[in-house]
């Protein structure tokens, strides 16, 4: 079984509605070959209450509902922030398997039966991370090794110029190395975008660090789940991620990165260069 948790904030419904639309699409896919014996998807809804976003997501839950798949919407609490709102689904979840998916992410139809099947064949995964790429197919690099702050300052912030001074050493925080023809098992950390975990061991690790609104979540859960079990890339799960730089999207986001940041490395450790 599946659960799946979406957090939305003043989200494009446009978007949305495809990602919402490649998710039923592949969990009726896994479950139609097999893989599959029922999936829960809760939408988390951050925002204040919308008329628009109601109807939308009313017209999306019955038409769930005729493929089988169940959809619940979990509203009210405000913005709580991204790791909260995705342990309010989590936490009350009893699925076999959770992902944690963004609201821009949209998948091949077969990213979850690949990435179901791959995890049954290896009891020690955890948690597993698909190939990401552009809407105009370049691809992105969700896996990371621990990353130092130069990187992150070269990463989100340098010039182009700069950025191609030090290529090589982002190529290598990005391990952009990875074979694309078979899985790695030994991932440090893997993007929140699309995190396909299995319940008990993200349960057993609590879930998202709560202290952290938006930013490094991922990279804190990434590491912590180490002590469970290990995280690999699955080539052969593929997803399009629409998601920004964090560069881009203004003072206050640049804030809470830099914040968010300063509590990643008191818990893990500082590497300055």
């Amino acid at each position: 079984t599946l659960s799946v948790s979406i957090v939305i904030y003043r989200s494009s419904l446009e978007v949305l509605g495809q990602t919402l639309a490649t998710l039923l699409a592949s969990i009726v896919y896994a479950r139609d070959n097999a893989d599959l014996s029922g999936a829960v998807i809760d939408i988390v809804h951050n925002d204040l209450p919308n008329p628009e976003l109601t109807a939308f997501l009313q017209d999306y839950i019955e038409q769930a509902a005729k493929a089988g798949v169940t959809v619940s919407v979990i509203e009210g609490h405000g913005n709580v922030g991204y790791g909260r709102g995705h342990n309010l689904a989590l936490l009350q979840s009893s699925s076999h398997y959770h992902l944690i998916l963004n609201p821009d992410v949209m998948m091949s139809e077969e990213a979850l039966q690949q990435g179901m099947r791959f995890m049954a064949a290896n009891q020690e995964i955890v948690a597993l991370s698909p190939a990401v790429f552009e809407e105009n197919g370049s691809k992105q690099y969700g896996c990371k090794r621990f990353p130092s702050v130069l990187d992150f300052l070269l990463r989100g912030f340098a010039p182009q110029s700069i950025k191609q001074r030090f290529a090589k050493r982002l190529a290598h925080y990005e391990m952009q190395d990875l074979p694309e023809d078979a899985a790695c098992t030994d991932v440090p950390i893997i993007s929140g975008c699309f995190m396909l975990f299995r319940t008990p061991a993200l349960k057993a690790v609590k879930g998202f660090d709560e202290r952290y609104f938006l930013y490094f979540e991922d990279f804190d859960l990434s590491l912590r789940a180490h002590e469970v079990g290990a995280l690999a890339y699955l080539p052969t799960m593929k997803i399009v991620h629409l998601g920004g730089n964090s560069a881009k999207k203004g003072a206050k986001h640049i804030a809470m990165f830099a914040r968010s940041g300063v509590r990643f490395y008191n818990t893990h450790g500082w590497r300055l260069l």
